[in-house]
């Protein structure tokens, strides 16, 4: 019984502590990518594409964290 709660700890950890970084750096390229696009609105096209390849590459590390989390969980 101990093990497995301190495997759902763990998992819970996991995923917890993993989505932080990724959230944290949505919000600033986000709120960056909207601070240029206001200082430089003809550079819109290309500031977009740039905070959304970063946004998909940050999304990714939550991800991981989430694959590691579940495989805590069950393996």
């Amino acid at each position: 019984m101990e093990a497995e709660s301190m495997r759902l700890l763990a998992s819970a950890l996991a995923i917890g502590l993993g989505a932080i970084g990724p959230a944290i750096a949505i919000g600033i390229l986000a709120g960056k990518a909207m601070e240029s696009i206001g200082r430089n609105p003809e550079a819109a096209p290309k500031i977009q594409t740039a905070m959304i390849l970063a946004i998909a590459f940050a999304e990714a590390i939550a991800i991981y964290a989430l694959v590691v989390a579940l495989i805590i969980k069950f393996v």
